[in-house]
Parts: structure tokens; C-alpha cells; sequence
């Protein structure tokens, strides 16, 4: 990790695909197969340092293609590269045998920032 990590929240939807499961030879436990498996990846990917997950699950029915999301990553990275890794999981991690790629059933952007502080160069009153 460099001194100044990326903080970077990966907010995840999950779209109709899997909604519309069973198909193609794909069940809804393969794809959570999938899914566990990417997150074992980008949590092993190095340069990431896990935070935490959230999972909104009981508040979100159905698809979400944008706020709110199904469920969040938080980490801190080291680098736009690393955070594209990341995000790449979804377009490689295969599901139910390399019948299908994670990101038919799921939607994942990445949101970069820093952590919440005061900036050096704001003065704080006495």
C-alpha cells in the first residue's frame, strides 16, 4: 500500500439475469458460486486492503441498476489500476463452468476518494 490508498467503494447491482434464473443450465447457486469466488479475488488481489461488505438485500427487491445498490465493497486501494482489476473480476469470473461471466447477473462501479478528513491545508479555528 502506498501512503495515500485509494478509498474506494465498489457498489453492486444485481440485474434481471439473475432474477430470471434458472436458465441456460445456470442456477441461482452457481452465480452466488461466482460471486463468493470474486470476492475471494479482489480481497487477494494485491495492493487492496478489505474494509468491510454490505449486503442491502432485504431493502432492495428486485434489480438495481443505480443507487441504491444491492451491496457494497469498501477498500482501500493502492492504485486506478489495481481499482480496474478489481472491477475486471466481474467481466472474467466464470459461473456455472465458464457458461457465463459473472457480470451477466451483476453490475459493479467503482466510487474513488480519499478518507474523510481536514485537508492540510485548512486552518481550524482555536
Amino acid at each position: 500500500m502506498t501512503a495515500q490508498p485509494l478509498r474506494v467503494l465498489f457498489c453492486i447491482g444485481i440485474n434481471q439475469n439473475f432474477f430470471d434464473l434458472p436458465t441456460d443450465g445456470i442456477e441461482a447457486g452457481d452465480v452466488w458460486q461466482a460471486f463468493v469466488s470474486m470476492m475471494d479475488q479482489l480481497k487477494a488481489l494485491p495492493g487492496v486492503d478489505f474494509i468491510g461488505d454490505i449486503d442491502d438485500d432485504a431493502h432492495v427487491v428486485g434489480p438495481s441498476s443505480g443507487w441504491p445498490w444491492t451491496c457494497y465493497i469498501l477498500a482501500d486501494v493502492d492504485s486506478q489500476e489495481t481499482v480496474k482489476a478489481a472491477c475486471n473480476l466481474f467481466r472474467t469470473t466464470p459461473v456455472a463452468g465458464d457458461r457465463a461471466k459473472l457480470w451477466r447477473f451483476a453490475h459493479v462501479e467503482a466510487r474513488m476518494g480519499r478518507p474523510l478528513t481536514v485537508r492540510d491545508d485548512v486552518e481550524l479555528p482555536d
